[in-house]
């Protein structure tokens, strides 16, 4: 593992070498908030939240597209959303050591 000095003059190089090494730290953190939201999705969101969720954020659709293809009203998107994000919010924030002990992670 390399280290970090701060005895050089302007200290761009060891900004360059930190900014690798964060970058690989927050790659494992990144790999893991992945599979815990993929679980989680498949586990602890409705069907129709889900699906409304693929579509707002996976296919970037707009509520009111969604709205229209599926045939409801654009707040009864924006609810469903919204509870669906709680979920998510409470099971990776509560949940997160539980899902990884269940998803052999």
């Amino acid at each position: 593992m390399r280290t970090v000095s701060y005895e050089n003059g302007f200290g761009l190089a060891d900004l360059r070498v930190y900014t690798e090494l964060m970058a690989d730290d927050n790659r494992d953190q990144i790999n893991r908030l992945k599979r815990n939201l993929t679980h989680a999705l498949r586990q602890d969101v409705t069907p129709r939240q889900r699906e409304y969720m693929i579509l707002y954020y996976g296919r970037n659709m707009s509520m009111e597209a969604i709205a229209k293809e599926l045939g409801v009203n654009k707040s009864t998107v924006s609810r469903t959303l919204k509870r669906g994000r709680q979920r998510l919010y409470r099971c990776l924030r509560y949940g997160a050591a539980n899902l990884l002990e269940q998803a052999g992670g």
